[in-house]
């Protein structure tokens, strides 16, 4: 069915190796080639073979295809025996670099290991195993590139049930993810910047866009001696959207009109669908709290201008007067809370970083989470979200 001369043309893996043989099982659906070595270098001379080994190779149309070989031991001219690595596969895989490669590239259109391990016909294991050792070989390139980050984000995101978050480090242009580290205490964020950044390179940080958790803010200010904080716009508003709610909840007892408003609220206006006009259109007539609220938001979003520090004080100190004013007590909570991380605010007001980008990836994790049906370890956890949205360098230097 299948010649050696046929793999030897497709395989192509240079004058020292030549195919011997090829075996083709028609029930199982399987060829295997057997690769032989030819020392070219008259000075060597093969002191044994290894064992013979087989490594899974991409499939001939139907048939599951793998390479096998007995690698040599050449003895040295100073007495040492090294083994000869296959010029085909990684010395320690039991898969060549283009299964790998292919592996590589479903996973990623997939998202999905069990999925990718049902196409490439393989066990979940070896997509596994890829997928951790294309994260670690990134992460080792992305080292040796010394790329440096100018503008971070520092963000948490749930990793199991119950309050057990990891905290993610991304570039906020970018939407790079460039670490991840279980927990969000004081002690793993000081763990995440100083494994991700040089003390040199986080003097470099110019701003680090976090919420108002009290560890970000921490670790920001001791680790950070050059950065800005930014308190990002998508927190800011994401409060206030909270308090609104709150007040919907209040009032919804006594005035049957806030009934199923929740989305007509917390939606941009320009998002709203014809239904939720006309019942935003009510609730702003009816003069409740609630509207008083959904105001204080929009109020504060254009305040969120292109303004220097100093204006961008006036017009927090003007828009927090109104909030109190306007008696919303959920709102006035807001307000103070954001008056007492003023610096971080102010720098919201005017800056164009934020964590927007660092909030689309928080919804990408989620959908990962959701596809994977949740991850158990967190080394897996981690490696799935550096695969898919770290922008490394994933294939092996030798595919083609």
């Amino acid at each position: 069915m299948f010649t050696e001369q046929f793999f030897e043309l497709l395989l192509d893996f240079g004058d020292e190796w030549a195919v011997k043989e090829v075996q083709t099982n028609l029930e199982l659906n399987e060829v295997d080639i057997f690769v032989e070595y030819f020392p070219t270098k008259s000075n060597l001379k093969v002191y044994d073979y290894a064992p013979m080994r087989r490594w899974r190779h991409l499939d001939t149309m139907q048939f599951k295809t793998f390479i096998n070989c007995r690698l040599p031991r050449l003895e040295k001219e100073d007495g040492k025996v090294e083994t000869v690595p296959p010029g085909w596969a990684h010395k320690h895989h039991r898969y060549s670099y283009l299964f790998e490669s292919a592996v590589i590239s479903l996973l990623m259109a997939t998202k999905n290991q069990t999925q990718t391990a049902q196409l490439m016909r393989c066990k979940f294991d070896v997509v596994n195993r890829i997928m951790h050792g294309a994260t670690q070989r990134g992460m080792s390139r992305r080292k040796e590139s010394k790329e440096v980050s100018e503008h971070l984000s520092l963000d948490e995101k749930s990793f199991q049930k119950g309050h057990h978050y990891a905290s993610v480090l991304s570039e906020p242009l970018s939407g790079k993810v460039l670490e991840v580290v279980e927990h969000r205490t004081l002690a793993a964020c000081h763990t995440l910047l100083d494994s991700t950044l040089s003390e040199a390179e986080r003097k470099q940080v110019k701003t680090i866009s976090i919420d108002m958790w009290e560890a970000f803010k921490r670790v920001a200010t001791e680790k950070l001696p050059n950065a800005e904080i930014v308190h990002d716009r998508f927190h800011l508003i994401k409060y206030l959207n909270e308090a609104i709610d709150k007040v919907r909840r209040r009032e919804v007892k006594a005035h049957a009109e806030l009934k199923d408003s929740r989305y007509a609220l917390l939606k941009n206006e320009e998002n709203l669908t014809e239904k939720q006009r006309i019942k935003f259109a009510a609730i702003r007539a009816a003069n409740l709290e609630v509207s008083e609220a959904w105001q204080a938001r929009e109020n504060f979003k254009e305040s969120c201008r292109n303004r220097s520090p100093e204006e961008a004080a006036i017009i927090f100190a003007e828009w927090r007067q109104a909030v109190i004013e306007s008696g919303v007590k959920e709102v006035i909570k807001v307000a103070e809370m954001f008056a007492n991380h003023l610096p971080g605010v102010i720098n919201a007001m005017i800056t164009k970083f934020n964590n927007a980008m660092a909030e689309r990836l928080n919804g990408k994790i989620q959908l990962l989470k959701s596809i994977g049906r949740g991850y158990r370890k967190f080394a897996s956890f981690r490696s799935a979200i550096l695969f898919f949205y770290g922008k490394l360098d994933l294939f092996p230097l030798n595919s083609r």
